[in-house]
């Protein structure tokens, strides 16, 4: 058994590396900024197909009738399929109201929509096959926007909605409503010395992941169907992939395949049914790749959302009421709107302590394209607008603006609108502190530089419109606040299998979650913490699959909380269940193994102080230990529907930002110089992850301030720019600086004290670049993104 001699301590040089805490490599690292990692669009079968999907070209109408005839004819088509087609009475899908259809029926509720799929041996076949597709609509009136949702007599989107939202909602193109009210804001509105109101407009943004929605389904024997594809949450897929397909979910086995990002743009399902049902019916391998243009039509989109906020406040700058009412365009099908709504609602005050409020949010349903989850979840346009109003009111009272939201900041214990009490570290102040004292970047640059000025530095960049003449600089301040995980009663768990054994001489741990790895890094934590959990050096992560228990989606900043923490509990478990073993087997060699407090280090078991009592290999032997568990956070409870009080949320995380912007005011050209960020974050388990995850998140809340919109016709609902020609996304030389100064207070409730990181600092970036702008050109500014025309007024 190879236990002789008496017991050692272990040294420093003996302790296990790469645990938590530690910036260890990425497994996926090096082979993806080398161009060899297999994303889901390159997976490959012998003798596959390719699918095409054919979309409505008009946003509302009536489908009078569709000719596949011509498009069967092609060769090399092997099935052409329309809603006649589908296997199941279910034929529809959704999050949760299932009102989105496998293909339009009767009708097509947005520009985009699918009607039909076509499977062939050549994509550019399938394509041109899906052309002769002969669709006859008869177009309708288009609902856009609240006024034309709720007029009398409006176009209803769903006719005889029976979803349990609609009892609660004053009209049935209201997907969801939220109110929140705590005191008496009316009350409250008279002694206030200073009230300021504003209206602001926050645009669609897309998730704009580089790697397009595609999988690979394959049929089998007994008459199911692998599908290999790129999502957030394989378990939701299943749940609404099998019963469209009339499969028990036994027989539709789903693995995660290579994901080019998502920020919730992948929570929905977009080619998954789709592929399966051509699979199914040709008995053929089937794959399908959109292309961009297709993209931006295959997932939703962040909604865009109408703001009108009032704020009062002493003369001594302390807030006294907050009214809001927020009005999110949800597009043609309910996706994620009733979470989004609740987010938006419950999180509309932001991180400040106001006692007396009132405040309303809904959600829309229009033919505007669909919307639904994107990295913010709703708290990213109330963000936006709460911290207009917050300078406002600042610069009514001739107030620093940064000092008087300190003034206001919550802390641990403040109550929020929604009755919940902050139980954890909320260090606001703090965090403005910080990132006001980050020393500033040196003024106009490019004149110290002389002839070896590079333009990019400038407003305009490589285009060369401007060597500083008509050059502003300004300077602006955000603070936000994020809810983590699932919220309002959802029952938040998630999965791990964890099994130990000896491999080679050593011990091994293997990591079995369904966790999508989206490129948040979650496999590197999981890694890290089987290594300080289990003491071993070699790990490995299992693809993620539906053979395993879910593990939630990959969304809400939760997977590191959740599922991280499913992986410690069941790593905990195997560890008590290998010391148990080790008291078996060797415990009469050492009275340490009944007395002492053990711990695995370094792949030996160790007491707490240090002394080594066994090798695990020998412990181990030819054994094996194998446990899956499931974990949850504490419970949350939904919201009243009528006063918006309740525990609805698991835990909060703030971050801050400073923005330095300089701009040309003559041409309304913008360039973002630094964007610093504070974000407190309870414990680093990967530091360099962290940072990274901050500073993704800055840089996708600046692309929402000043460029990324997708535009919809206001007279058709038609997608005007659905490319990346067209839909302009910041790029590494519209990248600022972004210094960030990470704080570490635990949040006791939280495995290791961690706090979710990966969405707060996109909430604050947004309105920091705004408050920037502003503060350079004199202007008001109320809606994004900011584009020249506000700045010229031209």
């Amino acid at each position: 058994m190879g236990v002789t001699g008496s017991p050692t301590n272990i040294n420093q040089g003996s302790r296990t590396k790469g645990g938590i805490g530690e910036s260890t490599l990425r497994p996926d690292g090096i082979l993806k900024v080398t161009g060899e990692f297999a994303y889901s669009s390159d997976m490959w079968h012998e003798d596959m197909l390719w699918g095409h999907t054919l979309r409505s070209t008009v946003a509302h109408a009536e489908i009078v009738s569709i000719d596949v005839s011509e498009a069967l004819a092609t060769s090399g088509v092997y099935a052409v399929l329309t809603y006649d087609d589908l296997p199941t009475a279910m034929k529809n899908y959704g999050l949760e109201i299932q009102d989105t259809p496998v293909l339009a029926h009767g009708r097509v509720r947005h520009h985009g929509e699918p009607v039909a799929l076509v499977a062939a041996d050549h994509p550019e076949t399938a394509r041109r096959a899906a052309a002769k597709i002969r669709i006859d609509y008869r177009e309708l009136p288009v609902v856009t926007d609240e006024a034309s949702a709720t007029a009398p007599g409006a176009p209803l989107i769903h006719e005889g909605r029976d979803d349990h939202h609609i009892g609660h909602v004053p009209h049935p193109n209201i997907v969801h409503r939220q109110p929140i009210v705590r005191g008496d804001a009316a009350a409250a509105e008279a002694r206030a010395d200073v009230i300021v109101k504003g209206d602001y407009y926050f645009g669609m943004q897309d998730q704009a992941f580089l790697g397009p929605e595609s999988g690979l389904a394959v049929p089998t024997e007994d008459g199911g169907v692998d599908l290999y594809v790129a999502t957030q949450w394989l378990h939701s897929d299943l749940r609404q992939i099998a019963p469209v397909l009339g499969l028990p979910e036994d027989k539709v086995r789903m693995t995660l395949s290579g994901v080019g990002g998502a920020f919730g743009g992948r929570e929905d399902l977009s080619m998954q049914i789709h592929a399966c049902l051509l699979a199914l019916r040709t008995g053929k391998p089937v794959k399908i790749v959109y292309n961009r243009f297709e993209s931006f039509f295959g997932h939703v989109h962040r909604h865009p959302a109408r703001l009108h906020y009032e704020h009062g406040a002493t003369r001594d700058g302390k807030l006294t009421h907050m009214k809001c009412r927020i009005v999110l365009d949800g597009g043609a099908y309910a996706s994620a709107s009733p979470a989004v709504v609740g987010n938006a609602s419950s999180l509309a005050v932001g991180p400040y302590v106001i006692e007396d409020v009132d405040i309303e949010a809904i959600a829309l349903y229009t033919n505007n394209p669909p919307c639904g989850a994107m990295r913010g979840f709703g708290a990213v346009q109330a963000c936006f607008a709460y911290e207009a109003q917050m300078d406002k009111l600042a610069a009514e009272l001739d107030l620093d603006p940064v000092e008087f939201r300190q003034l206001n900041a919550m802390e641990q214990g403040t109550l929020l609108p929604t009755g919940q009490p902050v139980d954890s570290p909320a260090p606001v102040a703090e965090l403005l502190r910080r990132v006001k004292a980050m020393p500033l970047p040196p003024e106009r640059q490019w004149e110290s530089a002389g002839e070896h000025a590079d333009v990019r530095a400038l407003p305009g960049g490589l285009s060369n419109t401007t060597h500083g003449e008509g050059v502003v600089r300004g300077i602006g301040y955000a603070v936000g606040l994020k809810n983590v995980g699932f919220s309002e009663g959802f029952d938040d768990y998630s999965t791990a299998r964890v099994r130990m054994e000896v491999i080679g001489g050593e011990p091994v741990a293997t990591v079995h979650t369904a966790m999508a790895e989206v490129g948040q890094g979650g496999v590197t934590v999981h890694a890290q913490i089987a290594r300080t959990e289990l003491g071993v050096a070699q790990v490995t992560i299992h693809p993620a699959d539906t053979q395993v228990g879910s593990a939630g989606s990959t969304s809400a900043s939760r997977q590191t909380y959740v599922t991280g923490g499913a992986v410690k509990n069941s790593c905990e478990a195997v560890r008590e269940q290998l010391l148990e073993l080790g008291r078996r087997k060797l415990g009469t060699y050492h009275p340490a193994w009944a007395t002492a407090e053990l711990l695995l280090e370094g792949g030996k078991v160790v007491t707490d102080g240090g002394e080594v009592l066994a090798d695990i290999a020998d412990v181990l032997e030819d054994e094996a230990i194998d446990i899956e568990l499931e974990w949850r956070h504490r419970p949350t409870e939904p919201f009243d529907l009528r006063t918006g009080q309740g525990n609805g949320h698991v835990q909060y995380s703030f971050a801050a930002h400073r923005a330095v912007v300089e701009v040309d005011t003559e041409l309304g050209l913008v360039k973002v110089i630094e964007l610093a960020c504070a974000q407190d974050v309870g414990k680093a388990l990967n530091p360099l992850s962290v940072v990274g995850q901050i500073q993704g998140g800055t840089i996708q809340g600046m692309g929402i301030a000043v460029m990324e919109e997708i535009i919809v016709d206001p007279v058709t609902a038609k997608v005007r720019n659905p490319s990346f020609t067209d839909y302009l996304l910041p790029t590494i030389l519209d990248t600022p600086t972004i210094p960030v100064d990470v704080l570490e207070l635990a949040d006791d409730h939280a495995p290791y004290g961690l706090r979710g990181i990966g969405e707060a600092p996109t909430l604050s970036s947004t309105p920091a670049v705004l408050a920037a702008i502003r503060n350079a050109t004199g202007l008001e500014l109320d809606r994004t993104p900011v584009r020249p025309e506000h700045l010229t007024g031209v």
